[in-house]
């Protein structure tokens, strides 16, 4: 697996994963997706192509669970272009299940003609390859994406990603401040979307639709750099 922190010791870089991956895969898409390569680990973030991505799945655990929407909007530190993201339904494997379907709203007539997921992943990898993804907690779209490839292409896909929910855990989970928050029995901040959003003023969206929750993502993203670091900031400092 390419590296963590913890494993960057033991590990390549990311860089060198791409390097080695571009070389080793045999899928066309995967190769080009790899092909494409990342921006240097010191690049400043206001020079990277970013990409927000969501999944809507039917649980959390992607050896048991399927994805059934995804949504991209590509930018960058100074423009959203939500009209040129992408938005797609999938047929599970499975039936949904009445308890998803209440979590995401997406209901089987609509998934009953949609595409599975075999039949879109290489317009996922496309879109995805020459931009940084951006999410809101990494345990899912990447180990959903990278089961996903496993699966229908019998290759891995992994790849770095900025989580705006670490980086909001940074300072509302860390530090001295919340230390003592704790010793008195205090509750930590939520860290969700909705409710990290709601600390830099912005506005209110429905959640749980894929394209809207990559749009709230995005602005999200930008509003972290704007409060917390310099556009400047090596992509490296960033990126998990």
């Amino acid at each position: 697996m390419a590296p963590g922190k913890q494993e960057q010791a033991e590990a390549p870089g990311w860089p060198e994963y791409f390097a080695r991956q571009a070389e080793a895969c045999r899928t066309p898409a995967l190769k080009h997706f790899y092909e494409t390569g990342l921006p240097g680990e010191q690049r400043p973030i206001e020079d990277i192509p970013l990409m927000a991505l969501d999944f809507e799945t039917t649980g959390l655990d992607p050896r048991e669970h399927a994805i059934v929407s995804i949504g991209m909007v590509p930018f960058d530190l100074r423009v959203i272009r939500p009209s040129a993201g992408r938005y797609w339904v999938v047929k599970p494997p499975r039936p949904l299940r009445e308890e998803s379907i209440a979590f995401h709203r997406i209901t089987h007539s609509e998934v009953e003609h949609a595409p599975p997921i075999a039949a879109i992943l290489d317009e996922v990898l496309a879109e995805l390859a020459g931009r940084l993804a951006v999410v809101h907690y990494r345990n899912i779209e990447r180990p959903f994406l990278d089961a996903a490839v496993l699966a229908t292409r019998g290759e891995p896909c992994l790849f770095p990603l900025i989580d705006t929910m670490a980086l909001e855990a940074r300072w509302e989970r860390q530090g001295r401040l919340q230390g003592f928050k704790r010793l008195f029995g205090i509750e930590p901040s939520s860290i969700r979307l909705a409710d990290s959003r709601g600390r830099y003023g912005l506005p209110h969206y429905s959640s749980h639709h894929a394209k809207v929750d990559a749009m709230a993502t995005a602005e999200l993203f930008q509003a972290q750099v704007a409060r917390h670091f310099s556009p400047d900031t090596p992509v490296s400092e960033l990126w998990i």
